[in-house]
């Protein structure tokens, strides 16, 4: 079939590349000038099982609260308080309980196992480098984190996935240029997720998916679909383009494409943050990757570059940076690794990503056989965005998916989607 893929950040690409080699004829379609321009260049930068967490987690709002005028958080809110934002956050609270977190985080570990497979293969077969390391360290700052994240610890068990939990003197042995003036509680080490490029790896993505004839056409931002009697046309600035199949996988902008439709997911638009900075000291810089579990960011060693990614500002579509955002990323490069760059002079960048409330995305046909959704990874999308692609390609090709789906398509809202 001829199909069109909206969106160029991670998930579209490798939804674009699976869909070539099933034998599809593909089209993307990215409004900005390049592929990973928005949430794809500064999501986190880890990827396994272990890496994508719900945001949705018992305790998380208290938390939240409590830091709320602090000059650093794990969410910063801006002054525009708006219904929609309001909708979101009470759905999010909803899933902020024990047995929806179990039950979000199932269906998040069978996408990331699946994609870990993938990744796997594609680095193999295809020999590419995108900067990747193995190993992450999860840091506890309290014994309170470490006991809300006890479920989450849980089920790596549970699912075979190899870690330990460490106490500080066997982290600082693991980690030897963690600062030894920033205390905590306990660590967990999970050797087999990994971190690496993302800009970089949907680079590369890219020119394999075109060496497989998709093609890219770039500064094209689609204004509309129409679903018709045995295809789909969309506009794209003026002109109107037919094919057989379209994929939404424009990740926050995907909702403004699909409500016209009729399709309403709860799909949030929330600002997240990145900063990268040049190694000073490389004896002084980690070797491993580095989870904050406290302000929710990552910490990782690029090349020469040190990146920080994570913290989520909502309630603002500008690209203007949040001051306590800054802070946040500042706090937790300055707190684990003080001496190896110099964080305030970092290169700080800010873009939206799409979080649905149970932050589990959704991929496969809408109401309509010729419209398919590929979005809401969040922040995690790295993690996920091969086992989507493969699933939705299969979905599209009619062929039997590699895993279950349950939980991931359309069918968990019901009527609601509708």
């Amino acid at each position: 079939m001829r199909v069109a893929v909206i969106g160029g950040g991670v998930v579209g690409v490798c939804t674009a590349y699976y869909l070539a080699e099933a034998g599809h004829e593909v089209a993307v379609i990215e409004r900005y000038g390049n592929v990973a321009q928005e949430a794809s260049f500064g999501n986190l930068d880890l990827m396994g099982p272990a890496s994508p967490r719900p945001w949705a987690m018992p305790g998380t709002p208290s938390k939240i609260l409590s830091m709320l005028f602090r000059p650093e958080s794990p969410v910063a809110f801006s002054s525009r308080f708006e219904p929609a934002m309001w909708g979101w956050i009470r759905r999010w609270v909803g899933e902020c309980k024990l047995p929806r977190l179990k039950l979000n985080q199932l269906r998040m570990r069978r996408l990331s196992n699946y994609s870990k497979e993938l990744m796997e293969q594609l680095a193999h077969s295809h020999s590419l480098d995108f900067q990747q390391r193995s190993g992450v360290l999860m840091m506890f700052r309290t014994a309170r984190e470490l006991q809300l994240a006890q479920p989450s610890i849980e089920l790596l068990g549970e699912l075979g996935t190899r870690h330990e939990l460490l106490d500080p003197e066997a982290a600082r042995l693991m980690e030897p240029a963690l600062s030894a003036q920033t205390s905590f509680h306990s660590a967990l080490y999970v050797p087999d997720d990994e971190a690496g490029n993302c800009p970089l790896f949907v680079r590369q993505m890219k020119t394999l998916a075109q060496n497989l004839g998709v093609e890219f056409h770039f500064n094209n931002e689609v204004q509309a679909i129409r679903p018709e009697i045995g295809g789909v046309s969309f506009q794209v600035d003026g002109r109107s383009i037919d094919v057989d199949a379209v994929v939404v996988a424009a990740g926050s902008d995907s909702s403004r494409l699909l409500k016209p439709i009729g399709v309403n997911l709860p799909l949030y638009p929330v600002k997240v943050y990145s900063a990268s900075t040049a190694i000073q000291e490389f004896e002084l810089a980690p070797q491993l990757a580095v989870y904050d579990d406290t302000y929710r960011v990552a910490l990782t060693r690029l090349g020469k570059r040190i990146r920080i990614a994570g913290c989520a500002e909502l309630g603002s579509s500008s690209v203007d940076l949040h001051q306590k955002a800054i802070n946040t990323l500042v706090k937790v490069g300055d707190d684990w690794f003080p001496n190896a760059a110099n964080y305030r002079t970092a290169s700080f960048w800010c873009g939206p990503t799409g979080m649905l409330p149970e932050g589990v995305p959704l991929l496969g046909a809408t109401r309509y056989a010729n419209v398919f959704v590929n979005a809401g990874h969040g922040s995690g999308a790295w993690a996920m965005a091969a086992g989507s692609g493969k699933l939705l390609a299969d979905m599209i090709s009619g062929r039997r998916t590699d895993i279950d789906t349950d939980g991931l398509t359309l069918a968990r809202y019901g009527d609601r989607a509708r």
